[in-house]
């Protein structure tokens, strides 16, 4: 579909093309988004379908609900890690220990911080005294 119409194989289906207007309606229509909000996604994220596809499901994910952290879903995990700044195994250590609502994740990642910062103070000032 891309640029040669009698070409439809997988590879040509798998191309959001925005310069073909009937593309433009059809993958706007299949995201259920503007075709404003398309074209900026293909200007992210380029022209692949399954990336935009993906990106406009961590543009959901982002203004759904966020008091919950589903482990289930890899984007969850990508969204949560990269908001506390933590690897995916930590995070999920993390919703093991404390359940999972994000404000109790959060404070649990603050207070190991806290308590690193506590360890380090002590260091450095048993080092100065000898």
């Amino acid at each position: 579909m891309a640029d040669n119409k009698k070409k439809r194989g997988g590879t040509d289906r798998a191309l959001i093309a925005l310069s073909e207007s009937y593309e433009v309606a059809y993958w706007s229509k299949k995201f259920k988004v503007t075709p404003a909000k398309l074209k900026a996604a293909v200007k992210k994220v380029g022209h692949s379908a399954k990336k935009v596809e993906a990106y406009f499901k961590e543009q959901r994910h982002k203004a759904a609900d966020r008091a919950l952290i589903a482990i289930s879903q890899p984007y969850e995990v990508r969204y949560w890690s990269k908001k506390f700044k933590v690897t995916p195994a930590r995070l999920k250590a993390a919703v093991a220990a404390v359940g999972h609502s994000s404000k109790k994740v959060g404070a649990y990642f603050a207070k190991k911080k806290a308590a690193k910062k506590t360890v380090k103070k002590k260091k450095t000032v048993k080092k100065k005294k000898a």
